[in-house]
């Protein structure tokens, strides 16, 4: 009960932090690690108001404890009047912690992301370090629901129409993953990208999980 008082504290925080859109990739997922030799392939919408933007996302294991993710997509970014296209390409991984148990009912990883974004003179490099948490309500069956947030401290190197910058920010997560199938889970995620200067600062993922 403890675990979701928090999950609740952030989603009233987050969605009352402000508006705006667009971001890096989402976590799309809760904190559970695939098992060695697991895969899940993803597809996902991301919503703001200046970037509207399809991702694809393909998850494996080799190592107990530890999992891979490989992003890929494309948007189309409004800015200063104009529409111009960009492709999004990153990876990420996770270290297992925690591994949901009776005394324990949460998952929790760190682990670490690397993200671009470039279209016609505009290019975003971000790196950083993040972290998850997620709860599970009936595990592994139809109807099942995982609640999960997480955070990132991200560095973005940026260039745009031949100026460049520097700087940190914070993107905060908070999201819900839906069991309609053994093999098909929705999920929806919502993001906010605190201190963030090149992005829209909230954006909303929509989209399915397909583990395999």
């Amino acid at each position: 009960m403890r675990f979701v008082a928090a999950i609740a504290i952030a989603l009233v925080l987050v969605l009352g932090a402000g508006a705006a859109g667009a971001q890096v990739q989402g976590q799309y997922t809760g904190a559970q690690i695939l098992e060695p030799g697991g895969h899940l392939f993803g597809g996902y919408l991301d919503v703001s108001r200046n970037v509207v933007g399809l991702m694809a996302q393909l998850r494996l294991s080799f190592y107990p404890g530890v999992d891979f993710g490989f992003q890929g997509g494309a948007s189309r970014l409004s800015t200063d009047g104009t529409d111009k296209g960009t492709i999004r390409l990153g990876t990420d991984f996770r270290v297992g912690t925690q591994r949901a148990t009776p005394e324990r009912p949460y998952d929790l990883a760190f682990g670490g992301c690397l993200d671009v974004e470039t279209g016609d003179n505009y290019n975003l490099f971000s790196i950083g370090p993040d972290v998850a948490l997620s709860h599970s309500f009936n595990p592994g069956k139809t109807g099942g629901v995982t609640v999960f947030t997480g955070a990132v401290v991200l560095f973005t190197s940026a260039s745009f129409g031949g100026n460049s910058d520097n700087g940190w920010s914070m993107p905060l997560r908070i999201g819900a993953e839906f069991i309609a199938a053994p093999s098909l889970r929705l999920t929806t995620e919502l993001q906010y990208r605190a201190g963030d200067d090149f992005r829209d600062k909230t954006v909303i993922d929509i989209g399915v999980n397909a583990p395999f």
